[in-house]
């Protein structure tokens, strides 16, 4: 009986884990030295409203598994599993989806949060905020204004001049270093 038990203990905690690990899927980040890869432009050119529109299959196609899943899907990677995290290269980071141009590596700041984090935006008009009550949080989504890719969070706990932590996935990001 004791062994029933264990064992039907132990499938009620795999199958909570589980569902967990389900909502919350991760992505892998892009990894360390990629460049920049050519995409179609024809694909990426915005439309005449400035927006990037393509089917799923399109994105998927022309995205990394770990982009997808967190521009398409707004999945989250795994903190401190960033490629971007650590960066401390002089350049510009732009969208992995639309290669919009986002921020900048001297707005970019270490917050112990396990993300990278930036305190401003390369242009307001380059991003969206938009409300996110997922999960129980009450926060405040980023997404590429071009595209609608998902980016992240941003915060109100960051340095001066701000006072905001923009807290992105690496996976949502490409860096594009100053040459």
């Amino acid at each position: 009986m004791r062994i029933h038990l264990s064992i039907l203990f132990f499938l009620g905690v795999y199958s909570f884990i589980s569902i967990l690990l389900t909502n919350c899927q991760s992505a892998t980040s892009q990894q360390e030295g990629d460049k920049i890869s050519y995409v179609d432009t024809l694909l990426i050119k915005p439309g005449k409203d400035g927006k990037v529109r393509l089917s799923d299959e399109q994105w998927e196609e022309i995205l990394k598994p770990s982009a997808y899943a967190v521009l398409r899907e707004k999945k989250t990677e795994f903190a401190f599993s960033g490629s971007l995290l650590k960066n401390k290269k002089e350049g510009t980071y732009l969208c992995a989806g639309c290669h919009q141009p986002l921020f900048s590596s001297t707005t970019k700041f270490e917050s112990g949060t396990g993300w990278p984090s930036f305190y401003d935006v390369i242009a307001q008009t380059n991003i969206k905020e938009i409300k996110d009550e997922s999960y129980g949080m009450n926060r405040i989504e980023v997404v590429c204004s071009r595209c609608d890719g998902h980016l992240g969070h941003v915060f109100e706990d960051g340095p001066v001049p701000t006072g905001l932590r923009y807290c992105i996935n690496s996976a949502a990001l490409l860096f594009d270093e100053k040459k």
